[in-house]
């Protein structure tokens, strides 16, 4: 899985880079709007675009027959119950074709979210004294056979990342929480170390630099891979599910940030261009 995010990843950098040139607002509704058009121009090839057609006829004839038969109960009943029937038809006859279309949208939408959803986390002078929570707090869960690893659990990070809270362990739960401030501006790496010599790493960016794709969690297995493709997950054998922080959301002008903000944007522009792109694509739907 985490090769075929690497060549998803390599194709998004291909593809997106021109409309980045744009600012990320730009890029995110344009590049959402594209792809809107291309899963259109997939579902006429995929769906059975006569028995839609047909259907929908169906429908409309339905209608002007309630029309017509105003006045006579029983052949209005009727009619309605054909509405009624034809109209599952043609919901089966849309919904049917969506189901592949799914799976390359979960790969997409996952591609937005680490490029646009997030801002790195902020920078502090390295003599700065914060308050208790004002840092970025690092959260390590290990798998539940691995709970007990977490005694022998130390975290290491790169200059410009220094712990202002002890590590604190549970060891009932394997979980594992530190606080840290960053006070330099990039990529910087946070460090696991078992006493049994493996080691797991997690980037965090910080302050004012240009990353392509960025992530608040590493974990681990086919979710994880789904989720979060900018980082690779960790091997079946490791002992840690995941490792997150938070990152800010995204500054994306007028457009909302974040995750939330990234998924409303792509459906909202994916449905628009979509929409707009229906009758010069001749498409039933």
């Amino acid at each position: 899985m985490n090769t075929l995010n690497h060549g998803i990843t390599a194709v998004f950098d291909a593809l997106l880079w021109p409309l980045d040139l744009l600012g990320r607002g730009p890029a995110l509704v344009i590049g959402s709007g594209i792809f809107g058009v291309l899963a259109l121009l997939s579902f006429k090839y995929i769906s059975p675009q006569r028995a839609i057609k047909a259907a929908k006829d169906r429908i409309k004839a339905h209608l002007l027959e309630i029309r017509i038969y105003q006045d006579d109960l029983r052949l209005v009943s009727r009619a309605i119950g054909k509405v009624l029937v034809c109209n599952a038809r043609y919901l089966g006859l849309n919904l049917l074709p969506f189901v592949p279309l799914a799976i390359p949208f979960t790969f997409v939408l996952a591609q937005f979210v680490v490029r646009y959803g997030f801002d790195p986390v902020p920078v502090h002078a390295a003599e700065a004294r914060l308050l208790a929570g004002q840092g970025t707090t690092i959260s390590i869960d290990l798998k539940h056979d691995a709970a007990s690893q977490v005694a022998g659990l130390t975290i290491g990070y790169s200059e410009g990342v220094r712990p202002v809270s002890p590590l604190v362990r549970v060891p009932s739960e394997g979980r594992a929480f530190q606080e840290v401030v960053v006070s330099r501006d990039g990529e910087h790496s946070i460090e696991l170390s078992f006493r049994d010599g493996r080691r797991e790493t997690k980037r965090i960016v910080a302050g004012d630099v240009e990353v392509r794709a960025m992530q608040p969690e590493r974990g681990s297995g086919l979710v994880a891979a789904l989720l979060w493709p900018a980082e690779d997950t960790f091997a079946p054998d490791s002992p840690v599910e995941k490792v997150s922080f938070v990152y800010p959301d995204s500054d994306l002008g007028w457009l909302p940030g974040g995750t939330g903000g990234v998924l409303i944007v792509f459906l909202v522009s994916s449905m628009v261009f979509g929409a707009l792109a229906i009758k010069p694509l001749r498409v039933q739907i």
